[in-house]
């Protein structure tokens, strides 16, 4: 006589079955080898420059890059530092964070490229073309814009301490909170506004210039600037009689 009735041993079979079952899968996946999956690195450091390069984070310091086309490329957190970029094409490129100290850009070609957070102290960007490009928050003490067209572009909240700015083109230029002090614009090209809102303009060299239509200039930065009878101010600004400002060598 059977002890257990059939509907019971189908139960017990069933139960035998899944633990079985559980038992086989642990043991598999206990011998199963480990995958670890990496995260994807695109960036290719040892590569020569080219169109949409990836060059992230990589050294590329103290090199001759003069002429290189480098349009489109991935250039955040990369080190230029005293690199020769004279002539090359940045069009469009990402230098976000980048560094370029002491390096030169004299001549490049850089428009709509984004030099946001770049470190670019005593750089050289000279007779650059680097229209509606952003430098916002960059750091560029005694940078040299000279002759650099940079109508369009974005300069808020960056550092422009003593840059020089002599004969640039700044048409549509903005510099809402930026550091420009003892910066040189004199002789800078520009038709319509340039914005100045809440930027810092000690000892700021306007003389000559004709901000008739700037935007976002108040008294207490014309007050702080350095202007003299040839600059020209929005209306109900006017001139300190501090100007034209007496200036030591340094």
């Amino acid at each position: 006589m059977s002890i257990l009735s059939n509907r019971g041993r189908d139960i017990v079979s069933g139960a035998l079955a899944r633990v079985l079952s559980a038992g086989l899968l642990l043991a598999m996946a206990v011998a199963a080898p480990t995958v670890t999956l990496l995260p994807a690195f695109a960036a290719d450091c040892q590569s020569s420059a080219y169109a949409k390069v990836d060059w992230t984070e990589c050294d590329k310091s103290m090199l001759v890059l003069s002429g290189s086309d480098l349009s489109g490329a991935n250039l955040t957190d990369t080190d230029f530092s005293s690199t020769d970029l004279r002539d090359a094409n940045l069009e469009g490129a990402d230098l976000e964070k980048a560094t370029l100290v002491r390096a030169s850009l004299a001549g490049a070609k850089a428009d709509k490229a984004n030099f946001s957070r770049l470190e670019a102290y005593r750089t050289s960007f000279a007779g650059i073309s680097a229209q509606n490009a952003s430098f916002a928050s960059a750091e560029l003490q005694r940078a040299d814009f000279s002759e650099a067209n940079l109508t369009g572009a974005d300069f808020q909240k960056a550092e422009l301490g003593r840059v020089n700015f002599g004969k640039a083109t700044l048409t549509g230029t903005s510099f809402p909170m930026a550091n420009l002090s003892r910066a040189e614009m004199r002789g800078t090209i520009f038709e319509g506004p340039i914005d100045f809102t809440d930027a810092f303009l000690f000892l700021t060299r306007l003389e000559g210039l004709d901000l008739s239509k700037a935007t976002g200039l108040q008294q207490m930065q014309i007050d702080l600037a350095c202007g003299d009878a040839k600059t020209k101010l929005p209306a109900g600004l006017k001139a300190p009689a501090t100007w034209p400002c007496k200036f030591e060598s340094d």
